[in-house]
């Protein structure tokens, strides 16, 4: 069991690994039990000694803003803001990223500028630690007002309302904190707010995504590396000296990439009749490294947002200061997570067509990759399979942070789409998996019409680990189960394993 402590130090992108065992507890430090108490205790004195509204706190929310509510009802307030705005729809968010959700939320509060209360911090801590996951959908997200409907999904609960996940069954809220011996929360001033406004949905998305798309960089590296052997493409493109002088850090880094697993190829040593390679090869660090590039920079801007207070309004008890603003706009994500998308869909897009050549029938490989074309078809209908993937993936990659709708009777008249950018992101990424599934299994199949002792020996480690799970194809079968198994052997295998002796 592992134990990390929410602190105001700086949460890297990396550590969220470990938030997604589920072997992890998360622990309040000291400090930051100390800086929620303190918010906390400042707002009360701010509400009982002066008269003057504060958003959300003793007025109503949105266009409402300008309803006060008395003091007897700032509890209900909170409650009715929690139940009013669980108006999500769609299909279910997955599992790790509602736990990442919980844990985002946790962080955020524990900086010491929302006033929550510490009982109400601890239950989201304690629904992390349990393993109960709040029934979050996918759908009802502006990105704007922070992520409102889905977060009001994970909140409820606390509230013994709406549904959890536990330990592989569904149940109501009220019912699992029986099960826990916990009762509903009572909340009181500016909580609901607090649990409500926040990036986290949008975040964790792009986090989860972030993590993914790192190693399945690195596979499109491996199965472009394979699809090149097999191709037998030639390596002079790789050259150092040519990426040096362009000076881009990806391509750099991408084409190292590529010699690191072409290392030791006899195959690169046989002589060529061709001069040079069509894009999709010769051009592997250009493209993989512009994607790698764009990876970088979405993971700075969510390394900042996760380390973030993203509620509203914001305290400042040192300076005396409640201030009402917006950084629970979801602009910074939503043209990142869109980014993000466009780069991974590219991913996708030159694999389908190093897939494409693979099956051509050129460089002495047989048509469709079967020793006797005409009575099998081969591997004709896996390249039909990614271009329809590749395709949506290319309607998946057009832009959600470009629309806006105006809600709340205008007052909130700007909002980021983020949420959408962020599902829809989700969906890019499990397509380059697949995508990059058919590569593998099409490049491991055309190979093997070369004399596999020669390929490099990073190549010859993957080839055998993958026969393991997928076979040659000698004459047709049914494909969709191969195809499946190449996508979950991307899935679950880290090319760092195959440089290991």
């Amino acid at each position: 069991m592992h134990t990390h402590y929410i602190s105001t130090e700086t949460v890297h992108l990396d550590d969220l690994n470990l938030i997604l065992d589920r072997n992890t507890r998360i622990v309040l430090s000291d400090d930051s039990r100390r800086r929620v108490v303190r918010c906390r205790e400042y707002l009360d004195g701010r509400v009982a000694n002066h008269d003057a509204p504060i958003y959300g706190v003793t007025t109503g929310f949105g266009s409402l803003c300008n309803q006060d509510i008395s003091k007897d009802d700032l509890g209900a307030l909170q409650r009715n803001l929690v139940m009013s705005h669980a108006c999500g729809m769609g299909e279910e968010v997955p599992e790790e990223i509602v736990r990442l959700m919980l844990f985002l939320k946790v962080q955020s509060l524990a900086y010491g500028h929302s006033a929550i209360r510490l009982e109400t911090i601890e239950r989201l801590i304690d629904f992390f630690n349990e393993g109960i996951y709040p029934v979050v959908y996918s759908q009802g997200s502006l990105g704007a007002s922070g992520d409102l409907a889905p977060l009001a999904h994970l909140c409820l609960p606390l509230l013994g309302l709406g549904e959890v996940l536990y330990k592989g069954r569904k149940h109501d809220g009220a019912a699992i904190l029986e099960e826990m011996g916990w009762k509903p929360l009572e909340l009181t001033s500016k909580e609901g707010l607090a649990l409500l406004n926040g990036t986290q949905f949008m975040a964790a998305y792009g986090a989860f995504i972030l993590l993914r798309a790192k190693e399945l960089s690195l596979w499109a590296d491996t199965t472009g590396a394979m699809s090149l052997e097999a191709f037998m493409g030639r390596i002079d493109a790789f050259y150092d000296g040519v990426h040096r002088i362009r000076n881009h850090p990806g391509q750099i880094n991408t084409a190292m990439h590529i010699r690191k697993i072409l290392e030791g190829s006899e195959l690169q040593k046989e002589k060529r009749r061709h001069v040079q390679d069509p894009y999709s090869f010769r051009c592997i660090p250009q493209v993989h490294g512009a994607s790698k590039d764009a990876i970088d920079y979405v993971s700075g801007v969510l390394e900042n947002e996760i380390n973030a207070v993203t509620d509203n309004p914001t305290l400042f008890p040192d300076e005396d200061l409640i201030i009402s603003a917006g950084n629970f706009h979801g602009q910074p994500l939503a043209l990142a997570l869109d980014f993000l998308g466009i780069a991974l869909a590219e991913l996708a897009s030159i694999s389908e067509r190093r897939i494409y050549r693979l099956i051509s029938g050129t460089r002495r490989l047989p048509s469709f990759l079967v020793a006797n074309p005409g009575l099998n078809s081969g591997f004709m209908i896996p390249q039909y399979t990614a271009a329809s993937i590749v395709s949506q993936n290319k309607q998946f990659a057009t832009p959600a942070s470009v629309d806006t709708i105006e809600s709340s009777q205008g007052q909130e008249d700007h909002v980021s789409m983020g949420a959408n950018a962020a599902v829809k992101t989700l969906a890019i990424l499990e397509n380059l998996g697949k995508v990059l599934g058919i590569e593998l299994m099409t490049a491991c199949q055309a190979i093997e019409f070369r004399d596999t002792d020669k390929a490099a020996p990073v190549l010859q480690k993957v080839l055998k680990t993958f026969r393991k799970d997928v076979s040659f194809v000698q004459n047709d079968k049914v494909m969709y189960e191969e195809m499946n198994k190449s996508w979950e052997f991307v899935c679950n295998h880290r090319t760092s394993q195959f440089y290991q002796n």
